[in-house]
């Protein structure tokens, strides 16, 4: 099997067990962009139709924007939530036409300056740590 026809059976098989939360690690990382969205649409209509809460975690904005009712933004460690944001779409959604919408994009922006602020936190934290441990020089 493909990985897409992989992950679609991952997806499929995942409600037969009835969880009451679905946790998804990235499982679409490995797909290309057509089998992507349309697993998108697949996990969208699994929460609508079964109630699964589904924790999805990703490193893409724009498919935890189109996939969320609420985003999470984490911290570099030690992690904090610096960020919680409400996503104001419509229950149903369609690839095209949600992407598409300013309402999409809304989200989007202060998602993406929490990541790069926790970006640059990391960065300084590392290398304050690199300096505290270097020893002064001779």
């Amino acid at each position: 099997m493909s990985g897409g026809t992989q992950q679609r059976v991952a997806v499929a098989r995942a409600p037969a067990y009835e969880p009451e939360v679905l946790l998804m690690d990235q499982p679409f990382a490995v797909v290309d962009a057509r089998t992507r969205a349309g697993l998108e649409d697949l996990v969208r209509r699994l929460w609508r139709e079964r109630g699964i809460t589904i924790l999805f975690v990703t490193h893409d904005i724009d498919e935890a924007v189109y996939l969320g009712e609420r985003v999470v933004v984490l911290s570099a460690s030690p992690t904090v939530v610096p960020e919680r944001l409400t996503v104001d779409l419509p229950a149903e959604r369609d690839q095209a036409g949600t992407r598409a919408a300013p309402r999409f994009t809304e989200p989007r922006n202060p998602v993406d300056e929490q990541i790069q602020a926790a970006k640059r936190g990391a960065a300084a934290g590392q290398a304050s740590a690199v300096t505290k441990d270097t020893p002064p020089p001779r």
